[in-house]
């Protein structure tokens, strides 16, 4: 593992309790910064900040209602005094369905937290990083965000909102101290998983040239540079992780 430095950086992960959101915060954590999780699960955050040791807190957090991500922020900040790096894991897939049966409440909620959820976190999280003058986020996108998944129509629309996103908060901030990114990876095999069908998955794999899913680890390797000072230069962009899948 390679070391980078986030020595004496603090860190926001949304969906930080399992999956990608997780191994960001260890990795962070292991580059010599401190985290804070934010899931909806508050429970499952506290066991998994546990696990990460005493340089890991847990907050319970809806990041689809502003008020509960304006309530979390201030609470990071009376914990950790700052926040350095935001980044926003936290994400749903939605059924896997035609988009003439999709469900309308389905498509709603999978907008909300994966587009909307992202963009209030980012808005609530880039006024404190304005006032430090510093600061990093890292949105996560899809693959699906730039080809579009059949039958996960709701899921690939979300997360092309959240790479336009990026390209616009990236140009808005382009100016400050503040660098804001994306990463598009391919399926990386989590527990999110367990919200597809097993026809959805093989379909995924068949369309990455590598021939086999992500890692976890992949993911937050290039996560963790992105939040880190080396991430100088590069704003409102979108870095591939696909496994050949997707090369632009």
């Amino acid at each position: 593992m390679n070391q980078l430095d986030f020595n004496g950086r603090h860190a926001v992960v949304t969906g930080g309790a399992t999956g990608l959101g997780f191994g960001i915060a260890k990795r962070l954590i292991a580059s010599g910064g401190s985290v804070t999780l934010w899931d909806l699960d508050g429970e499952a955050a506290s066991k998994a900040a546990w696990a990460l040791g005493a340089k890991a807190y847990g907050l319970a957090v809806d990041v689809s209602q502003q008020p509960s991500v304006a309530k979390a922020v201030a609470a990071t900040l009376a914990q950790a005094g700052r926040i350095d790096a935001l980044v926003n894991s936290a994400g749903i897939t939605g059924p896997n369905t035609k988009v003439w049966d999709y469900p309308v409440d389905a498509w709603r909620q999978v907008i909300e937290v994966n587009l909307t959820g992202t963009f209030i976190c980012c808005r609530e999280v880039a006024g404190q990083m304005r006032t430090q003058g510093y600061g990093r986020i890292v949105n996560i996108a899809s693959v699906a965000g730039k080809d579009g998944n059949p039958n996960a129509s709701a899921y690939s629309a979300s997360k092309a909102g959240v790479i336009a996103l990026t390209k616009s908060l990236g140009k808005e901030l382009a100016d400050t101290g503040i660098r804001v990114n994306c990463v598009t990876p391919a399926a990386v095999k989590t527990a999110i998983f367990d919200q597809m069908t097993q026809e959805h998955i093989a379909f995924m794999l068949s369309k990455i040239p590598m021939g086999r899913f992500g890692t976890v680890e992949e993911v937050a390797a290039m996560v963790s540079w992105l939040c880190t000072e080396d991430c100088s230069f590069s704003t409102g962009a979108t870095f591939d992780l696909s496994g050949g899948r997707s090369t632009f």
